[in-house]
């Protein structure tokens, strides 16, 4: 018979049953408290501006973090900073905080301002939404940015992510919205302006090369209003990538009226370079 480790033995304590707050009952708020309640957990929620369930609903933010192992902040990126200062009051030392918002820089920043040393934290960012969890879709991708006040911490959390069948990628937080910039908010950048135009709306003729753009589109469509205002708001890369982007295309649709435009073409990635 193997003989437990140390490392064996955290682990496990780790996957035991906990309690979680999750603070905001939104689309991907309500789709990551079945995502913790499938993986055995007790969820507790505080949303006073969603209809919550009975069984998970609280009454106030003190009443859902009483006893709660972890504290999801499930929130706008805005108002990250009013809750965490409502909040922090209220935590005892044991109490770990971790956000999932598509911006990493900000509500990073503000953990470790307002949380400090005292309070366990960590920033997540779940590269899957309500659509995802419906189509079953594993292994469910999560960016990790650790605080360097709590190394440990991420650790920790990773095991708490990878036990709801995520795979996990750690990351700086900078990195993270670099990455995001040049990703996520270029396709939805697109994909609004495809939207704004009706384009996509009939595919009866579309051809295979825009069923990509159309999957695209129906990301966009599926998720709330506000990610679209975050992730290029808030997100301190966001605008370059997009000046980027126009100046690209407005070179390519220069180049394509006049006569260099004959020889315009897209790299084939398959070919050897020469």
């Amino acid at each position: 018979m193997r003989t437990r480790h140390s490392s064996d033995l955290v682990q496990a304590h780790e996957a035991r049953h906990m309690t979680i707050a999750l603070l905001g009952y939104g689309r991907f708020g309500q789709a990551f408290a079945d995502l913790l309640h499938d993986a055995g957990h007790t969820v507790a929620v505080f949303d006073p501006n969603a209809a919550v369930p009975i069984a998970l609903r609280r009454a106030s933010l003190a009443e859902a973090i009483d006893g709660a192992d972890w504290i999801v902040l499930a929130v706008s990126v805005p108002a990250i900073e009013s809750v965490l200062r409502e909040l922090k009051p209220l935590l005892s030392q044991g109490q770990t905080v971790i956000d999932v918002g598509s911006v990493k820089e900000l509500p990073c920043r503000l953990m470790d301002e307002l949380l400090g040393a005292d309070i366990e934290h960590a920033g997540t960012h779940p590269l899957f939404g309500p659509l995802s969890l419906a189509r079953g879709e594993r292994p469910l991708r999560t960016v990790l940015c650790a605080s360097e006040l709590h190394p440990e911490t991420a650790r920790r959390t990773r095991s708490l992510l990878e036990s709801l069948g995520c795979e996990v990628i750690e990351r700086d937080a900078a990195s993270h919205d670099r990455a995001m910039a040049e990703t996520h908010a270029l396709a939805f950048f697109i994909a609004k302006a495809l939207v704004d135009m009706g384009i996509g709306e009939d595919l009866s003729m579309a051809p295979p090369s825009f069923l990509g753009l159309a999957n695209m589109l129906a990301a966009v469509r599926g998720d709330a209003g506000h990610l679209f205002a975050a992730i290029q708001r808030e997100n301190p890369y966001a605008a370059e990538a997009r000046a980027a982007l126009i100046e690209h295309l407005g070179a390519i649709h220069r180049r394509l009226s006049d006569a260099e435009g004959a020889a315009l073409s897209i790299p084939d990635m398959n070919e050897p370079p020469s």
